[in-house]
Order: structure tokens, then C-alpha cells, then sequence
């Protein structure tokens, strides 16, 4: 299977923060910063076209694109994923780099294709998050896993079952293989484009984007049990306010809120 990168031109770090929310939710699902510009990645013919050429008219921007094979996809990956630490708490690296000292938790991640190595804000900022949380014998559903790094963590921290779910079989793929890099053992993973389970959870993490987070705001809720905990990510500064009016309709105790890079994450509290 063949990917398909774009390339846009634009010095403007607000404005690519923007692209990578826009872009997520037309199906691309890897991105790299250069310095001239922004590149996404996803997987052949599973992008909107129509809605890319939309995007490139309201910014008023110009891309590139070209097809590029699997194995050159990976090659770059490995040779622009450096380790990262979020605070003491954890520390990310790929299986060639040496092991990070002085953190609570390690997680090594192959990330090929899928989104989570930790190095974005929403990942990293969903970590932050994570770290003040009570996992041990939780249920935990994590909704759009990608490379399965949240689902590891909550494994680490004590989680008792883990439900992850994506809708793209290389993410399901790349998950499976970083589970069992790190020796999961509670994790399930499954190929879903919804979060409707027909199960409940003590916490449910979801790191995707607004229009997906909006357009299952109804099964979110349906996941939690009373007073279950609801992180959401992948979201810019400016999606907040439809964020908590769609979620104070459903009850959702809105914690708090942590901000970096124009992005933010959301703590929620349901009760029933």
C-alpha cells in the first residue's frame, strides 16, 4: 500500500496547527513540521479530496502531493523520532534509542503511520492529564488510539481492562505491535469509526478532533459510568467554547482545562 504526502508552504505556526486539526479530520493521520512548512501523510485514496482543495482556497494556500511507498514512510519516521519526556512522569522512545533514565514510566513506540508518539502538544498534554488520575483496577476506553500510547500508560498506571479502538488498519496494525513491545497485558484492540461499545468505563480518553469528539458526543457519554472520568484532546484553543456547550448538555462536569502550543485538553467529570 502506497501514501499519499502533501506538502504546504507557510512559516506560520498558528496557521499549521490549524492545517493538522483540518487535515485530521479528512483523513490524514501523520504530519511532520519542516522548516518551510507543514507535510501530511495518509494512506492512499482514504482522504477527501474535495475537502483538501476547500482547506488549500480558505487559507489561501498552494500544495504539493505525491505518491510515496510504505518502506520510505518508515525510514523517515525513524530518522526524525527522537526520545521524549513528559516531565518525571514518562519517557518515549523508539526500540533503537537507549532507555531513558529517571522517569516513572518508559514506553517504547514504533510509530509508522499512526498519531501519539508524544511529541505533539495533545498527546503530551493528555499524558499531563493522566498523571493525577486513580487508573489502578479502572476500565478505560481510548477512542481513536493510534499508536496505542494512552492505552499503554493506563496499563502502567494500574488500569485493569483497556478497550482502544481505531478506524484505520494501520493504526490497529502499528497498536498491536507497540502493545506487545511493552508487554501489555489488559489492553483490547478493535477497528471502530464510533465510540458507541455497549460497555461502560471509569475513564474514556479520547484525543482525535472536534468534529469527531461533537459527532460522538452522544456515545461518550452512553461509555461512562456515574462519575467517570473524560479527557479530551486534539483540540485547538478556539474549539473550547463548542466543546462545552455540547458537552454541559450532557452533564459533563467541566475540571479544567491545560493549554500548549494552541492546543488544549479537557477534564471532565460525568455524573449520573
Amino acid at each position: 500500500m502506497n501514501y499519499t504526502e502533501i506538502e504546504i508552504a507557510t512559516l506560520d505556526v498558528v496557521l499549521k496547527d490549524l492545517l493538522i486539526a483540518e487535515l485530521s479530520a479528512i483523513g490524514f493521520d501523520g504530519f511532520e513540521e519542516t522548516d518551510s512548512g507543514l507535510k501530511a501523510f495518509s494512506s492512499e485514496n482514504s482522504f477527501d479530496n474535495d475537502a483538501l482543495d476547500l482547506i488549500a482556497i480558505k487559507h489561501s494556500l498552494e500544495f504539493s502531493q505525491k505518491e510515496i511507498p510504505l518502506q520510505n514512510w518508515n525510514k523517515l519516521w525513524e530518522s526524525n523520532f527522537s526520545p521524549i519526556t513528559v516531565e518525571d512522569f514518562v519517557g518515549i522512545r523508539a526500540d533503537f534509542h537507549d532507555t531513558i533514565k529517571n522517569v516513572t514510566y518508559e514506553i517504547v513506540i514504533t510509530p509508522k503511520m499512526s498519531f501519539g508518539t508524544g511529541h505533539h502538544a495533545t498527546t503530551y498534554m493528555m499524558m499531563l492529564l493522566m498523571k493525577d488520575l486513580k487508573f489502578t483496577n479502572k476500565t478505560v476506553f481510548d477512542f481513536g488510539t493510534g499508536t496505542g500510547i494512552l492505552a499503554i500508560l493506563a496499563e502502567k498506571l494500574g488500569a485493569s481492562y483497556i478497550e482502544a479502538v481505531d478506524y484505520d488498519d494501520w493504526c490497529i496494525e502499528n497498536s498491536l505491535e507497540n502493545l506487545e513491545r511493552n508487554n501489555t497485558q489488559h489492553v483490547k484492540v478493535a477497528k471502530a469509526d464510533t465510540a458507541i461499545t455497549n460497555k461502560k468505563f471509569d475513564i474514556v480518553l479520547a484525543n482525535i478532533n472536534k468534529n469527531i469528539i461533537l459527532s460522538n458526543i452522544d456515545a461518550l457519554s452512553e461509555d461512562a459510568v456515574s462519575n467517570s472520568i473524560i479527557l479530551l484532546s486534539g483540540l485547538l484553543e478556539e474549539d473550547e467554547k463548542d466543546i462545552l456547550e455540547a458537552t454541559k448538555q450532557k452533564g459533563w462536569e467541566h475540571i479544567k482545562t491545560i493549554k500548549m502550543d494552541k492546543w488544549i485538553a479537557i477534564q471532565f467529570e460525568v455524573y449520573r
